[in-house]
Order: C-alpha cells, then structure tokens, then sequence
C-alpha cells in the first residue's frame, strides 16, 4: 500500500505536469482576448464581424495584411482620412498586427462554417 506522501507527491507532479502543458494555451488566449479588446473601437463603425452596417467601408474578408498596411498609412499620414487616422494614431505596430489580425479571421471562420 503506497503511502500519503507518494500519492500526494505523484498528484502533486501530474498536476505540475499539466499547468506547463497549458501555459502556450494561456498565452494565446490572452493575445486573442487582447486583440478583441484592441478591435472594439472598430466595431462600432465597422460592425463586430467587420461588416459595416452603413456606409462606412466594410472590412469583413479583407486579409490581415490588407487591414494591417490600411492602418499603418492611416497612422503615418500616407492615407487620407477624416477619422482613421485620429483613430489608429496611437497604436504601435504590435497593436495593429493584433486588430488586422483579428478581423483576418472572420473570413476564415465563415469558409470553415461553409465546408
């Protein structure tokens, strides 16, 4: 009969064991929450899925790369706008990776929903 002490110490090591497993996890979802929270100021012009309930352009389908060049030239300037670039002007480049990214999905996941 195993002893308290070896029950509690192999507990203790599989549970060590599966925090380490999860920490990637734990990260991305913290860049994934991060990014959602950082897009939030798009969704009321944009839509929350990137569709623009208006007349204001939808980026809904448009690739990250697309958004992400969109809004550093809004930001820097090279990009003419009335809003855009008041509203970009204060994200760094890992900001924007983050929202392009973000909304570069909403294409994936509505192609994935169709196969």
């Amino acid at each position: 009969m195993r002893s308290i002490y070896t029950r509690r110490r192999n507990w203790l090591f599989l549970a060590g064991i599966t925090c380490v497993l999860l920490i990637p996890f734990s990260t991305q979802a913290d860049e994934l929450s991060r990014a959602s929270m950082l897009s939030y100021t798009c969704a009321g012009c944009h839509g929350t899925d990137g569709v623009s309930p208006g007349s204001i352009p939808s980026i809904y389908c448009k690739s990250s790369s697309t958004i992400e060049k969109a809004l550093k030239e809004y930001r820097d300037g090279k990009r003419f706008s009335t809003v855009m670039g008041r509203h970009v002007k204060g994200y760094t480049d890992d900001e924007i990776q983050l929202i392009a990214g973000y909304f570069g999905t909403y294409c994936d996941k509505s192609a994935a929903k169709k196969k």
